[in-house]
């Protein structure tokens, strides 16, 4: 993972972005690396934008939620 895994600006440290194409289209998987050995998946999804390359707001909105609720159920 370490060669296809991107930061995810503005999430906060821990917080990346691995990009994998499958048959012409475009996927998105979103993960919060935590303590000791647990990788958490937070979000999957397929690219449709629109917009170029941004990646939607309801998307971010979605991880952003979720990345909460992780950290609170993590606590």
């Amino acid at each position: 993972m370490a060669g296809i895994a991107k930061p995810m600006k503005g999430l906060g440290s821990g917080v990346f972005e691995v990009a994998l194409p499958f048959r012409g289209n475009a996927f998105r998987v979103v993960y919060a690396v935590q303590l000791g050995d647990e990788l958490w998946v937070v979000h999957a999804f397929q690219k449709k934008s629109t917009q170029g390359i941004k990646t939607p707001k309801h998307e971010i909105d979605l991880i952003k939620d979720r990345l909460k609720r992780l950290k609170e159920m993590l606590r």
